[in-house]
């Protein structure tokens, strides 16, 4: 998939750690990790909105679109 998640980096970045960010934004550990661990195959926009006000970042911040080669080589 050509999105790649980014939260680890602003986690670490934000010095904050799974537990206190899964409590904050009221999401599940697990359902977390998979968010961290770039697992996820959707992410709901109210979900985003509050990982996004929990580390004070811009969706685009956690967010990145990276063309996959197959995609680079039909342009």
């Amino acid at each position: 998939m050509a999105i790649n998640i980014n939260l680890d980096v602003m986690m670490a970045k934000r010095k904050i750690g799974l537990t206190e960010l899964s409590k904050s934004v009221d999401i599940t550990m697990a359902n977390l990790s998979i968010l961290k661990n770039n697992k996820a195959k959707a992410i709901r926009l109210s979900t985003l909105n509050e990982i996004c006000k929990a580390l004070n970042c811009q969706p685009g911040d956690i967010i990145e679109y990276i063309p996959d080669s197959e995609e680079m080589n039909h342009e």
